[in-house]
């Protein structure tokens, strides 16, 4: 397949560009939707892959799927999805807006089956994007390298592949196999071996949703372990769930978001950080709890939460990790050794690397994205590149999550077709 050529092309099978591909297809522009390609690393979709725990739900509602909110008559809904399995009467007698993880990646899977006309290439990993300028000086497109060898080029280019995972200074001198981010726990958790004399002492570093899950599986995944969760906050709490609050997550915020002074958009971040990166599902909250609590009365405390603590230390003595606790109540450091350090610490804020790398290369002091997730390239580029999912300072902080897919996907869409019918205008004059 190498020189294949398309008119769009999506980096990432995950929720963003899977909604994308709908709406292109949904567009009825089927010329353009038959000239979009989208590439996924991995041979399927699944979604959160290394978090699919049984257990685990969706904080946002189904009705914020990926086509709900712009198209309610669509083929591509979550209820028809359940429909189509045979599974909505027994989801209509859960009584619930949140699904489970497991069945929302499930969901996805399906929708990227039920394409006609976008494609979808599997194992297919990116390694680099290079532009491709015209005689100008313009952009005219880009040139996109694969992990083995392939090229594909295209006019426009949506990066919809999330951020980095991010993994503090503090433990990157430690040995790779010692250290699991939340985004590889099912993927590596079968390759940890508890010492043959003691049970397995895994410490969890982080307070929001992803750290408490780590958390949790721990206990069932290793049933003898002893885990630690360390966070620096003053203890595990509920996210925000205001009805006032939560209309923040309108897609319709995104407008006022974007036009905010910088001081008010810093604010309105700041304060919505317990909707969604900082907090707990409030039953989830209750139920870890509740596991501490009945460990405590019934003489076996196996468990331990450290709040109001920060890892300011960690090496290797010997086959342990140390890891040095400051205590931020008295500032008095001491030891914690463990076997494994499991980091539910979130995501880089900065632009993905492939991203960074991009812009570095081409020159761009900053990567300045308009309302319609477009990164500015000048007026006279004929080629873009839209980004997904990594706007929070432009677009709020529901840019991160599935709650604005729908109509995030109906922006770039009407952006790409309105700047091909101008290129055709343009033509004809």
């Amino acid at each position: 397949m190498t020189g294949q050529d398309v008119e769009v092309l999506m980096i990432g099978a995950g929720p963003s560009n899977l909604a994308l591909a709908v709406a292109i297809e949904e567009s009825g522009e089927r010329q353009v939707a038959e000239s979009t390609l989208v590439l996924e690393q991995y041979p399927d979709v699944k979604w959160q892959r290394n978090l699919l725990l049984p257990w685990a739900r969706s904080q946002v509602s189904f009705l914020k799927d990926l086509v709900t909110l712009r198209n309610p008559r669509s083929r591509f809904s979550f209820l028809n999805y359940l429909h189509q399995q045979g599974q909505l009467d027994d989801f209509v007698n859960l009584s619930t807006f949140n699904p489970y993880r497991w069945q929302l990646s499930a969901y996805q899977q399906w929708v990227a089956d039920g394409l006609e006309q976008v494609r979808i290439r599997y194992n297919a990993r990116t390694e680099r994007i290079d532009p491709r300028y015209a005689e100008d000086g313009s952009v005219a497109g880009w040139t996109v390298t694969l992990s083995d060898g392939d090229t594909i080029t295209c006019r426009d280019l949506v990066v919809g592949t999330g951020r980095d995972a991010h993994v503090p200074d503090v433990f990157r001198d430690l040995p790779q196999e010692r250290v699991v981010h939340s985004t590889q726990y099912s993927g590596r958790i079968a390759g940890l071996t508890p010492p043959s004399d003691r049970p397995l002492r895994p410490v969890v570093i982080g307070g929001a949703q992803s750290a408490a899950e780590m958390f949790m599986a721990l206990h069932q995944d290793f049933p003898d372990s002893e885990p630690t969760l360390v966070l620096r906050s003053i203890g595990l709490q509920n996210y925000q769930t205001s009805k006032f609050v939560n209309e923040l997550f309108y897609p319709s915020f995104v407008d006022e978001f974007y036009t905010m002074l910088p001081e008010a958009r810093s604010q309105v971040l700041d304060e919505m950080r317990l909707t969604n990166y900082a907090g707990l599902a409030p039953p989830f909250l209750e139920e870890i709890y509740s596991m501490l609590y009945q460990q405590k009365m019934l003489g076996r405390q196996r468990s331990s939460v450290r709040s109001l603590t920060e890892v300011v230390g960690a090496r290797m003595d010997g086959d342990e990790v140390v890891l040095d606790l400051r205590d931020r109540k008295s500032a008095k450091v001491e030891p914690l050794r463990c076997d494994a350090v499991f980091l539910g610490t979130g995501y880089d804020p900065r632009m993905p690397a492939m991203v960074g790398d991009l812009a570095d290369r081409m020159g761009l002091v900053d990567v300045n994205v308009s309302r319609r997730y477009r990164v500015d390239l000048g007026d006279s580029a004929w080629g873009a590149i839209y980004l997904q999912g990594v706007n929070e300072q432009t677009h709020g902080i529901a840019d991160s999550l599935i709650s604005v897919l729908a109509h995030r996907s109906q922006d770039i869409t009407e952006d790409l077709l309105a700047r091909r019918t101008v290129a055709e205008v343009t033509a004809e004059v």
